[in-house]
């Protein structure tokens, strides 16, 4: 185990839950290495957990992202090789960090962990593979296949480009101070075929307008979408969380 020094503050308005056992760290960066990459980016690096490992990678452009200044201050005096591969931002405000593709890595804080994947998603073309651990709540969500009570707008517009490989749980006794949850970690890795919509932009409308009403009918959850003769095809019989990422994307080419 890790410990993090005394005069380190966490700050929960961060989420932070700082990852302090080191067989975790080795399953997660071993996870990591399974594939090869040229560029890095470790989002909340905190206290340094992962980024003593992700430093010693050889061949590799590494940068990191964390928007607290004291564990900035922290990494930068604790790995001086860090020096000009921390940047000190907001993820969520930042623009891409490296030209060409890159793999992201992360213990992504609990209060943000859905809009830092949006936010990967955005730059899907770019991030050839993503390591992540998450509230295992949301790393099952993330997993969840079609018919599963967990399945719901996150599931399908990452399965639409990734491929989710749910790894292993993590105790809540891997943290310092434990959170009041388990953790999962996930792998996305893209899919090799493009998504079958008509397009993106319709996909990802489809999708959220089905899940706002999830528990109704497909056929009124939607029915501002589609023209009354598609809308009474057996496919509308169904609610969204029974469809498949295949099945939501050919429903884009009926859609108005």
């Amino acid at each position: 185990m890790t410990h993090l020094p005394n005069s380190m503050n966490l700050k929960k308005s961060l989420g932070q839950h700082f990852l302090k056992d080191e067989r975790v760290c080795h399953r997660i960066v071993d996870a990591l290495l399974e594939f090869p990459f040229t560029q890095l980016l470790e989002i909340g690096p905190g206290a340094g957990a992962l980024t003593k490992y992700l430093i010693e990678i050889k061949a590799v452009h590494f940068r990191a992202v964390e928007i607290d200044h004291e564990k900035t201050m922290y990494l930068k005096n604790t790995y001086p090789a860090l020096a000009g591969q921390l940047m000190e931002t907001d993820f969520l405000k930042m623009r891409m960090p490296f030209e060409g593709p890159f793999t992201v890595i992360g213990n992504f804080p609990y209060n943000i962990s859905t809009q830092i994947l949006f936010k990967i998603l955005d730059w899907r073309e770019n991030v050839e593979r993503v390591v992540c651990m998450f509230q295992k709540e949301v790393a099952q969500r993330i997993a969840a296949s079609e018919g599963n009570k967990t399945y719901g707008v996150i599931s399908v517009l990452i399965q639409a480009f990734y491929q989710v490989e749910y790894l292993f749980d993590v105790d809540a006794h891997a943290f310092t101070p434990p959170p009041k949850v388990k953790s999962g970690v996930i792998r996305l890795t893209p899919l090799s075929v493009s998504l079958p919509a008509k397009t993106e932009k319709m996909f990802f409308l489809l999708v959220k307008t089905a899940f706002n009403q999830r528990r109704k009918m497909l056929r009124n959850a939607v029915k501002g979408l589609f023209n009354e003769e598609v809308l009474r095809e057996a496919i509308f019989d169904r609610r969204a969380e029974q469809l498949s990422v295949r099945e939501f994307a050919d429903l884009t080419w009926k859609m108005r």
